[in-house]
C-alpha cells in the first residue's frame, strides 16, 4: 500500500521546476536521487495538509523539528508526520537532561530556513546532531521538506543516515 501511495505522490502533479534551495543543492552535490513535490502551502496546515494535497500517507511525510537540550545546544529530530515527539524519551535516548522545541526565531537562526520550510539538508549551522525516529528507516520512501514552504522532496530513508549521519531513536508518541 505504501508503494502505491508513493507512486501516486510522484504522479499527482505535472512536474514543475522548483528553484534550488540549500537542501536540494546538498542532495545534488551528494548525487542523491530525489523527486520534487510542490504543493500549496497552508499556514499551520502541517504534514496533514501536504499529505492530503500530494495524496500520500501522512506517516511517510517526515517533519523536521529543531529542538534544544538543557544547555541550549540545538538538535534535529525527524518524526513521522502523524506522530508527536516525546521530549522525555528523546532526552533519555540521547543522554540529555531535557529537550524542548526551540523558539521559532532560534530554530530559524540555526537552520537558515523559514518555519514551515525547514529541511534537515543544507542546514545553516554546521555540526547539529540529527536524530530520526527508528520506524521511519523501515519505510520504502519518504517525503521531507525540501527547504521551502510548500515543497517536499521524495527520497529513500537511508539517505537520512548515510548523508546526515542521523541516529535512530525511539521517541514517537
Amino acid at each position: 500500500l505504501a508503494r502505491a501511495s508513493w507512486h501516486h505522490c510522484s504522479m499527482a502533479r505535472k512536474p514543475q521546476h522548483v528553484s534550488e534551495t540549500p537542501a536540494t543543492q546538498q542532495l545534488r552535490r551528494a548525487g542523491i536521487a530525489f523527486t520534487e513535490h510542490p504543493y500549496d502551502y497552508v499556514e499551520h496546515g502541517g504534514t496533514a495538509e501536504s499529505a492530503r494535497q500530494l495524496g500520500v500517507d501522512e506517516h511517510a511525510v517526515v517533519k523536521t523539528l529543531v529542538m534544544q537540550d538543557e544547555r541550549a545546544q540545538p538538535l534535529v529530530i525527524l518524526m513521522h508526520g502523524d506522530r508527536e515527539v516525546s521530549t522525555k524519551n528523546l532526552a533519555r535516548a540521547i543522554g540529555a537532561k531535557s529537550v524542548e522545541p526551540c523558539k521559532p526565531e532560534v530554530a530559524q537562526r540555526h537552520s537558515g530556513y523559514q518555519i514551515g520550510g525547514t529541511s534537515p539538508f543544507g542546514f545553516k549551522k554546521q555540526g547539529v546532531p540529527v536524530y530520526v525516529e527508528q520506524t521511519i528507516l523501515a519505510l520504502p520512501h519518504i517525503c521531507i521538506n525540501g527547504g521551502r514552504r510548500g515543497f517536499l522532496v521524495g527520497i529513500e530513508p537511508r539517505v537520512l543516515t548515510e548523508l546526515l549521519g542521523a541516529r535512530p531513536v525511539h521517541c514517537a508518541l
